[in-house]
């Protein structure tokens, strides 16, 4: 692999790959909601459903760049300051994180299904334990679900600072290839009991934490190097990262809501997500700026907003405002028909409205001041 180093850390190709992953899940969610015929759109859906599959890249890039930040930091610094990771995690997690959940818990109190009325279940989604209650209980309100992989990521930021600042990267190597050697134990373990409907596996931290291992071994092995190709080998590559979710999906049926079929095929799935998203990411590090337009890489940035609230505005145009002022005797809600196109219109406008004023308005006042305690710049 012909690689060069580069002793900048602006990685606008990252938010463009993050982007991306986003318009995965939203596509994953966008059928859950809109009317359409499923049967007369096989592509279509093919492609929404390996977007669920996008979130894998998410924790896969959130630890690249933690790990690389990290290590850069202890280069410069002599040693990581956990105190001010800590606070800087705060700081761009917590703003938008809680004004969600906590609007949702309001919002539930008039608007039916975007928000649990269990005291548990809010509990553990103000710890940064609603994955486990998810795993264990169910999915619970759809607006309210996507906050379950933030607490996914909230567990690793809890681990990976003490780690890189007390071990060597050998055995970080090493604790990776064994988390990663966990995720699939526990992958075998899910595969050989199963059961009916969906087994909360998708939500397992142990089964999601090895993409947050791949990352960090992503990070250390290529030390700030990234692939000098050209873009027609990496929309190759990036085309094989999508065969590989295609392939674990249509040929060992690993889905994000139910259980798979073999303790083999599981396996192999499983490490087809890995590799896909492997992949998806090798392609696009180190491209050129010139495919990175500026537009692009703001919707990158923003994409934490968006992919915090596109359940909620879905649920909301398709759920309940198109049956409120329309009415299927006004706008019928036959699939193809103009319910569909009008209720994609308007989630996206208000999806992209809403995103955007976030976060210029909440998140990035939070940001500004967590750039104080930075001690390597991005």
């Amino acid at each position: 692999m012909d690689m060069r180093a580069d002793r900048r850390f602006d990685r606008p190709e990252l938010d463009v790959l993050r982007f991306l992953a986003f318009i995965g899940v939203f596509g994953f969610h966008y059928i859950d909601y809109a009317p359409f015929d499923r049967d007369a759109h096989p592509v279509f859906m093919a492609f929404c459903t390996i977007g669920a599959f996008g979130v894998s890249i998410f924790f896969l890039l959130s630890a690249y760049l933690i790990t690389e930040l990290l290590y850069r930091e202890r280069a410069a610094m002599g040693r990581i300051d956990v105190k001010r990771f800590f606070i800087r995690r705060i700081l761009r997690i917590w703003p938008l994180y809680f004004t969600m959940l906590f609007g949702l818990l309001a919002l539930g109190q008039v608007v039916p299904k975007v928000a649990p009325d269990n005291l548990l279940a809010v509990l553990s989604f103000i710890t940064f334990t609603g994955n486990w209650y998810v795993m264990d209980q169910g999915w619970i309100a759809g607006s309210f679900d996507p906050l379950w992989s933030i607490s996914v990521e909230e567990q690793f930021y809890l681990l990976i600072p003490f780690a890189i600042a007390s071990l060597l990267p050998g055995r970080i190597i090493a604790i990776c290839l064994g988390v990663i050697a966990v995720s699939y134990a526990t992958i075998w373990h899910y595969a050989t009991h199963p059961v009916t409907g969906d087994n909360g596996m998708w939500t397992n931290s142990l089964v999601q934490f090895q993409f947050f291992a791949a990352g960090t071994l992503l990070s250390i092995v290529l030390r700030g190097r990234a692939p000098a190709w050209g873009m027609a080998l990496r929309l190759v590559v990036f085309a094989a990262g999508l065969g590989c979710w295609f392939w674990a999906l249509f040929g060992f049926g690993v889905k994000s809501w139910d259980a798979h079929p073999t303790p083999v095929g599981a396996l192999i799935g499983w490490g087809l997500v890995l590799l896909g998203a492997v992949l998806c990411f090798l392609a696009l590090l180190g491209m050129d700026r010139r495919w990175a337009p500026r537009w692009l890489t703001y919707w990158g940035k923003v994409s934490y907003g968006l992919y915090l609230f596109h359940s909620l505005v879905l649920y909301l145009t398709f759920g309940l405002l198109l049956g409120w002022f329309g009415g299927p005797q006004f706008l019928p809600r036959d699939p193809g028909g103009p319910a569909l196109w009008l209720g994609t219109v308007l989630s996206l406008l208000a999806l992209f409205g809403l995103a955007h004023l976030s976060y210029r308005w909440l998140e990035m006042p939070f940001l500004r001041l967590k750039d104080r305690y930075a001690l390597v710049g991005r």
